[in-house]
């Protein structure tokens, strides 16, 4: 059921007071609340202020607003919105909170407060250093465990019980046997051969297997999402990392995709890859591929993740007007360029998806943005366009019960 106020929200032309009493009401969420592209720095500022924590707690992890902005609520009263500032947005590719924030949250006088800081994703490490030295024993404790984390060293059952895990009846058992370094040579031509499939998947990506003896084992080629990147490829130096790009294995280039220090040559041989798992991976880890690729992933994927994406550009996409596929013709919105005849045509699309795309567009005539306020499909997306007036503005909002 289309409902205006839920478009209101994330309009930016919409009067701050009124933005607080929406932010309150029950008929928005706080989904709703997150949902803006980007924030002025006067409407967070607004929302800052609210007085429901949990409204403080969603804009806390709003993709839409930066680092910096989300900087501003460090000072919080409630413990839930600074876990919310510290764990971010829902995206890969949200700006990074500035550094004074986390030694700020250092000093903090609540201890579960400073306890945040040694188990969640993005704390410095000279902040960590600072905590290890925390009056409170168990912060101290874990940010030292921290500090003195050693690089990828693989877990290890131990040879014997490899051994019997190798040679037991649970293909769950082999399956961990089968990539413990303590396994015996003689156990992993066994288990090459072993009749669960996931076994024989889990044998081929060991690390010191030649390209020819994971070619010999007939291994199953599964799902990106059902195979987790392995991780002494993430932490593979130059030459490992290098073989594992080159290697006929995806798995091994799936997992290249996702390392954390890819260097240009190899994310280009990457960029080329048949693999669609490898290039979708590639999008979702790596800042610097090309925008064509993000672009043709999203598209592929519709992980709209992909549209923060750094490399994205709108530019451009108005050529994608008179595209078969409806994704495509609704980034038609995103291109600076697109001239406003082409998003008055796009509004009539016989896809509901591309009309209420161009619905949000303040290119759109004025007259047919009130077509489509009009219109129950398209209501809740025109009434976000920052080009509707004050009067309807305020008329939507008195037909609400909003003062």
């Amino acid at each position: 059921m289309s409902n205006p106020l839920r478009g209101l929200v994330r309009n930016p032309a919409l009067p701050a007071a009124a933005l607080v009493r929406l932010a309150g009401d029950d008929r928005i969420s706080r989904w709703d609340l997150t949902a803006r592209r980007a924030w002025t720095d006067e409407a967070f500022d607004t929302l800052a202020a609210h007085p429901d924590p949990e409204v403080r707690e969603a804009l806390a992890q709003s993709p839409g607003a930066t680092g910096e902005q989300r900087a501003r609520l460090a000072g919080d009263l409630s413990i839930r919105v600074l876990q919310a500032v510290l764990e971010g947005p829902p995206t890969r590719w949200a700006g990074p909170l500035p550094g004074r924030v986390h030694r700020r949250l250092a000093e903090h006088p609540e201890p579960l407060v400073r306890d945040l800081l040694t188990y969640l994703p993005g704390t410095p490490r000279d902040v960590v250093a600072l905590l290890a030295r925390d009056r409170h024993p168990g912060i101290a404790d874990a940010a030292r465990a921290l500090l003195d984390r050693k690089p990828y060293q693989p877990a290890s059952l131990g040879r014997d019980q490899a051994v019997l895990f190798a040679s037991g009846g649970s293909d769950w058992n082999r399956e961990r046997a089968a990539t413990d370094p303590a396994l015996p040579a003689e156990w992993i031509t066994t288990l090459a051969a072993d009749p669960s499939p996931r076994v024989r998947l889990a044998v081929s990506t060991r690390p010191e297997l030649t390209e020819a003896q994971r070619a010999a084992i007939d291994y199953p080629v599964l799902p990106a999402d059902a195979t987790p990147a392995l991780d002494w490829v993430l932490a593979a130096g130059p030459a490992e990392l290098d073989r594992c790009v080159r290697s006929a294995h995806p798995v091994l280039r799936r997992s290249a995709a996702c390392h954390p220090d890819l260097p240009a040559d190899l994310l280009a041989a990457l960029t080329a890859d048949p693999d669609p798992a490898v290039r979708a991976l590639l999008c979702s880890h790596q800042a610097h591929v090309p925008g064509e690729l993000v672009l043709d992933t999203y598209l592929a994927t519709g992980d709209e993740d992909l549209l923060r994406h750094p490399a994205f550009s709108g530019t451009g996409l108005a050529r994608l007007a008179d595209d078969p596929s409806p994704e495509a013709r609704a980034l038609v919105a995103l291109d600076p360029a697109a001239p406003p005849e082409l998003i008055d045509r796009l509004s009539r699309d016989p896809s509901t998806a591309v009309r209420r795309a161009m619905a949000t567009d303040p290119r759109l005539p004025q007259p047919r943005l009130l077509e489509l306020l009009d219109d129950p499909p398209t209501a809740e997306a025109a009434a976000a366009n920052p080009a509707l007036p004050a009067r309807v503005i305020t008329r939507l909002l008195a037909d609400a019960g909003i003062r």
